[in-house]
């Protein structure tokens, strides 16, 4: 009986994964996109501006233009492409990303088969400790994993197409991280004012952030624990992404604890996340659904159970939006 070569092949494919997350994440690491950005295109050239042997450059490089990050060979140079240039060392780029996912994540998922056979996160398995408070004292990957959580918001800017924040709002961003959201919020409703409630150790970035972006003139920063007490006077309280790693009476609480918090009956809770199905899901869903345990025990949560957690807190949906990037907006509003 001869082989299904179609389906091997679809193994091989699959099994290598991690060899191209590998080759592109030392890419990154050797800063490539920025040498190549530089003038610096030959094998040799590359070899001589990272420290590294030119053999091993010039096969890494081989499999990476094979894959499209790069264009070019080691006789003619080589050229970024667009995947190459969103790697690059600069602002807004995914390079962060890369790094975090392609050293301390990538090690988590090695301790895959024990995490998903007792749901232990991999992350915690590995560093002998849960993901945030190991961010809390490891400065360096927690500035990195910031900067990696704003190259993933490239939704952030379609959020006022969905919710009208303007006429003088207040938005309360629970767990904003380092104030993005919420800049782009009050630039697109310039009569809005902010509050965001994050870590303590958070509150630093974000005031650096908004000081920048907005001014802290429109902005009140709040260190503490937003499953204890957020602030109140908010027309609009925002979860963008943060409730994954908690439990479902985590999140009960936190949605009870803003809907004390409200202005009254014409205030809104938005929450902004992924969120999964058993039936028909495409892959990248269940991936970062995967991911989160992997990383902090966490799950991405159905439509359906986000609107039993509302109700239970005394919300009730409103309504159901989509935003780029395979993410979900609920806008709810609490109970008469």
């Amino acid at each position: 009986m001869k082989a299904d070569l179609k389906a091997a092949q679809e193994v091989i494919e699959l099994i290598t994964g991690g060899w191209r997350a590998q080759a592109v994440h030392t890419a990154a690491k050797l800063g490539l996109p920025d040498h190549i950005e530089a003038g610096r295109t030959t094998s040799g050239e590359l070899a001589r501006a990272t420290g590294a042997e030119e053999e091993g450059i010039r096969r890494l490089m081989r499999l990476l233009v094979a894959m499209g990050v790069f264009e070019g060979d080691h006789r003619s140079g080589y050229l970024n492409t667009p995947v190459s240039e969103v790697l690059m060392d600069r602002p807004g780029s995914m390079r962060d990303m890369c790094l975090l996912y392609g050293e301390e994540f990538y090690t988590a998922w090695g301790r895959a088969a024990e995490c998903f056979t007792t749901l232990t996160a991999g992350f915690e398995l590995a560093y002998g400790e849960a993901l945030y408070p190991y961010l809390d004292g490891h400065k360096d990957m927690a500035d990195r994993f910031q900067r990696t959580m704003k190259a993933g918001n490239l939704f952030f800017d379609y959020v006022p197409e969905v919710f009208d924040f303007s006429g003088g709002k207040t938005i309360v961003d629970c767990g904003g991280g380092n104030g993005h959201l919420l800049s782009v919020l009050l630039r697109a409703a310039p009569d809005a004012r902010g509050k965001l409630i994050d870590r303590e150790h958070v509150i630093p970035i974000a005031r650096e952030y908004l000081s920048r972006e907005i001014g802290l003139d429109r902005v009140e920063l709040h260190g503490g624990d937003m499953f204890k007490a957020v602030p109140e006077g908010g027309d609009v309280y925002l979860f963008c992404r943060v409730l994954a790693g908690w439990t479902d009476d985590d999140a009960v609480e936190a949605f009870r604890l803003c809907r004390e918090a409200m202005t009254g009956p014409d205030a809104r809770l938005l929450v902004l996340d992924r969120t999964v199905t058993d039936e028909n899901s495409t892959v990248l869903p269940a991936l970062w659904d995967l991911h989160l345990l992997m990383t902090n025990g966490g799950r991405h949560r159905s439509d359906e159970l986000f609107r039993s957690l509302l109700d239970r807190a005394g919300f009730d949906i409103e309504r159901i939006a989509t935003l780029p990037m395979e993410t979900t907006a609920l806008i709810a509003a609490p109970r008469a």
